[in-house]
């Protein structure tokens, strides 16, 4: 029987640790240790990409090739050296279709934003002031799916996630080409309420249909890939970003699901388990729930994060934890503490990969090693 799902996401604020190779090897040391077997290590972040990415060198995006501290190609042997400890490393497309306002993709691309009633063009998130490229354009599809197929092809790897951000702020959509293409296809124009119910239906609608031909696109370049989400709860999902997972799940665009949860308390945690679309999702395909282990400014007690995980598995539930850092580095408790906490959390279970085995390792290419370059902002 295979064993729970148990994750961690590999943030831009971890790339401290994971630039560097000596401490990388032994950071995948200690999650395998504690018998992890899923890390989500960012590849896609502030419109640029976090490995060696000729899609968007070449599309004049970003100016240089992200390299470690020892000109290694962080993704690539992040992905090696995981698979050798019995670790999946599923590339994370973090900022899906959200850029920086000031990034190079938003200033080269101004048609591809799309906008808000009041002509706004953009909002605010946890990575501050954001834009939001139009997911109903052609061109825009073809960006992400010739940078998704990059990474899946050029490692090889096991497979690709996307999470809340491969979505659209319900706020959005005024821009022309959408309300062409929204009038064409109805016959109406859009709405002035865009919480309509109609016209969040539709919004969510073409994002879900541009989701199943990316993971068909996935699957056919690297059969057997894994397609992980990890949205917010369905109905902020779905109504406040149109992002119909559930569809998803139904329609078997997506292969996992970790429901992102970040209540501070169990108060509030508990009954997000009991929804409905997460026990259907539960029967489908492999599904946890997302747990914030904490954040610089805000630390999440060790106790808490236990209550969490049993909550979880009394549902039949995983876990994952957002993110590496906060593991053991930012909490209340000493390190040495957590680490043990985790340790006899996860011990007592059997050291196996859920559902299956990794693929076949692809040789990485060969590069020179470049010089140097600073960490990404």
């Amino acid at each position: 029987m295979p064993t729970e799902l148990r994750g961690v996401w590999l943030t831009a604020n971890d790339m401290p640790v994971l630039r560097d190779r000596t401490r990388m090897q032994a950071t995948l040391d200690q999650l395998a240790d504690l018998r992890f077997n899923r890390l989500y290590a960012v590849v896609w972040n502030g419109g640029m990409a976090y490995y060696p990415s000729q899609v968007s060198e070449g599309r004049q995006f970003q100016n240089f090739t992200y390299r470690g501290l020892q000109g290694q190609d962080v993704i690539g042997e992040l992905i090696a050296a995981g698979r050798s400890r019995g670790l999946m490393v599923l590339p994370w497309f973090e900022f899906g279709f959200m850029a920086p306002p000031d990034s190079e993709l938003a200033r080269r691309h101004r048609s591809w934003l799309t906008q808000k009633r009041d002509g706004g063009l953009s909002s605010i998130s946890a990575a501050g002031e954001v834009v939001w490229l139009n997911p109903f354009r052609p061109e825009v599809q073809q960006l992400i799916t010739e940078l998704v197929l990059e990474v899946v092809s050029q490692y090889g790897a096991d497979g690709i996630q996307f999470d809340d951000h491969m979505s659209l702020p319900r706020e959005f959509g005024y821009d022309p080409f959408t309300v062409a293409l929204y009038r064409k296809e109805t016959g109406r124009e859009p709405p002035a309420n865009e919480a309509e119910p109609g016209w969040v239906k539709w919004r969510a609608d073409r994002i879900t249909a541009f989701m199943e031909q990316l993971a068909t696109a996935v699957r056919k370049a690297r059969p057997g890939a894994i397609i992980s989400i990890s949205p917010n709860y369905y109905d902020f999902a779905y109504k406040l970003q149109l992002q119909d997972w559930r569809s998803w799940v139904q329609r078997g665009i997506a292969d996992e699901l970790l429901i992102q949860i970040y209540r501070p308390d169990l108060a509030s945690y508990l009954p997000q388990l009991e929804k409905p679309e997460v026990q259907e999702s539960l029967g489908l395909i492999p599904t946890a729930i997302a747990v914030m282990s904490g954040q610089r400014n805000r630390p999440t007690p060790l106790a808490l994060i236990r209550q969490k995980v049993e909550a979880n598995r009394a549902k039949g539930l995983g876990v994952a934890f957002f993110y590496l850092e906060s593991l053991w580095s930012l909490g209340p408790e000493p390190a040495a503490e957590r680490l043990s906490g985790l340790a006899n959390l996860f011990g007592d279970l059997p050291d196996q990969l859920l559902p299956d085995q990794p693929l076949p390792s692809k040789p990485l290419p060969e590069t020179p090693p470049p010089p140097y370059l600073p960490p990404l902002p």
